[in-house]
């Protein structure tokens, strides 16, 4: 196999779960290749640079084998590589995610907490 589409080949390397949210995805211009803005239909090799977001990440990996066959998620890994550049931009971005909702707390205030909360705001009244 020398060539396939792009969208096939983000669907087998488990990029995507299904073929139509890969379209979606490089339509959207969420993937591109080589630094250029691609096409669903356009046919990639080996050795090309890929360069894709899924939410807060961005991944730039480099292909190294086609397929055009969803397998198993180790079979997977095998058709591309991470480059170290992007693999360390992740890390840190996901760090400064966490860091930055340190302070959050999803859960309700206790009574106790409430309380201290309606006597710190009738003090600065």
């Amino acid at each position: 196999m020398e060539k396939v589409r792009i969208d096939k080949w983000l669907w087998a390397a488990r990029f995507f779960k299904t073929r139509s949210l890969a379209k979606r995805a490089i339509e959207g211009g969420k993937v591109h290749a080589d630094g250029q803005r691609v096409k669903a239909s356009r046919e990639i090799g080996t050795g090309i640079t890929l360069t894709v977001r899924q939410g807060w990440d961005r991944m730039e990996v480099e292909v190294l084998a086609l397929s055009d066959q969803r397998r198993g998620a180790d079979i997977a890994r095998t058709l591309y590589r991470e480059t170290e550049a992007s693999a360390a931009g992740r890390e840190q971005a996901r760090a400064e995610r966490r860091a930055s909702n340190a302070g959050i707390r999803s859960e309700r205030p206790n009574k106790k907490q409430r309380r201290q909360i309606h006597r710190f705001l009738r003090e600065q009244e």
